[in-house]
């Protein structure tokens, strides 16, 4: 009865906040709401010696060497319930429904940028890092889709369960694999020993994903910094996160911990929300160009997710590595890029 109730003063609420937002001002189609402060989650220690990145500048040594992704208060407390990831009635239940939408959204954009490889496998040759992959909840759909997945996550017993659960399924050996790590050890550590690195071995990664990561990190900056260090240019990263709103405020931390428990109590802190329009200007910043936002919807009477124009709850967000400019009297072959925030959507609309 209280759930039914509930369900329904959230539909009122949403589509209050619908309404408003539709006569605010917005790019492209969707919506977009006020400003927000900067911080935020995961990730601790040890290298992934597969691949070679660029030499780190001085500045971005220096710039490792005081700043951090993690939280150490984050990564105990999903220390503690690195047992329950794949409970799919437990306190992960809703990343497991979410699925339904973030799987699909890092899919089809990732098949707009590179088109269908193989008929089954549409995401076959592209390496994705999974930041803060936990038990490797997403890690795993991505694998199936034919992508060799890294996942990362500084919470040693949630790489454990990820590792476990992944050896069930021989459709993923080889294809998917873990480290106990934070991002900047990956993103420092993937350097060598040497510092020199051939030609086209700088980057890495076609695409890093961080679901429901963000919100939990201890230095947007950092994150965003090293983001495209992994990254190869005309990479992708998407993340799915929380606005920071007075809604979310009400719905993802008081209603949604302390009232249904749909996610332990203690689990987010407002302070570390983000709007979209901060985590845009972020990007922007940091050598990105933000190709789409939508707003995402959790329904806890039918324990769903849907996509709406709203974004003042949680939301999902594309955003690809800029190419570097070609030097001055450099002729460019072939069309030009068209992409960015004018291209059309992606068909979650």
């Amino acid at each position: 009865m209280y759930c039914k109730k509930f369900g329904e003063l959230v539909q009122g609420i949403c589509t209050t906040s619908l309404k408003r937002d539709g006569a605010a001002s917005r790019r492209r189609v969707f919506s977009w709401t006020s400003v927000c402060q900067r911080r935020t989650l995961l990730l601790n220690r040890r290298a992934y010696p597969a691949v070679q990145l660029r030499p780190v500048p001085n500045h971005v040594r220096a710039c490792y060497a005081s700043q951090s992704t993690v939280d150490p208060d984050e990564v105990k407390k999903f220390q503690a319930l690195a047992s329950k990831w794949w409970d799919e009635q437990g306190e992960f239940a809703a990343l497991h429904s979410m699925n339904d939408l973030r799987v699909p959204f890092i899919r089809d954009n990732l098949m707009s940028v590179h088109g269908v490889r193989h008929p089954g496998k549409p995401l076959a040759g592209l390496r994705i890092l999974d930041m803060g992959c936990g038990g490797g909840l997403l890690t795993e759909p991505l694998g199936r889709l034919g992508a060799d997945v890294l996942g990362i996550d500084p919470a040693a017993n949630s790489i454990g369960t990820a590792e476990l659960h992944t050896f069930r399924d021989p459709e993923l050996q080889g294809r998917v694999t873990y480290r106990a790590c934070t991002l900047e050890e990956l993103s420092q550590g993937l350097e060598g020993e040497g510092g020199e690195v051939g030609e086209g071995e700088e980057e890495s990664f076609d695409a890093v994903v961080a679901s429901e990561v963000v919100e939990h990190l201890a230095d947007l900056d950092t994150f965003a910094l090293c983001c495209g260090h992994v990254l190869k240019p005309g990479g992708s990263l998407f993340i799915t996160t929380i606005s920071k709103t007075n809604l979310s405020y009400a719905l993802a931390i008081v209603a949604a911990e302390r009232v249904l428990g749909i996610v332990p109590s203690g689990t987010h802190d407002w302070d570390k929300f983000i709007t979209p329009v901060d985590l845009e200007r972020l990007l922007e910043s940091n050598g990105f160009s933000v190709e789409s936002i939508q707003g995402m919807q959790y329904n806890p009477v039918s324990a769903g997710w849907s996509w709406t124009q709203s974004t003042s709850v949680n939301y999902a967000l594309h955003a690809v590595k800029r190419k570097e400019e070609p030097p001055p009297g450099h002729t460019q072959t072939g069309p030009a890029h068209t992409g960015g925030r004018d291209a059309p959507p992606s068909g979650h609309n």
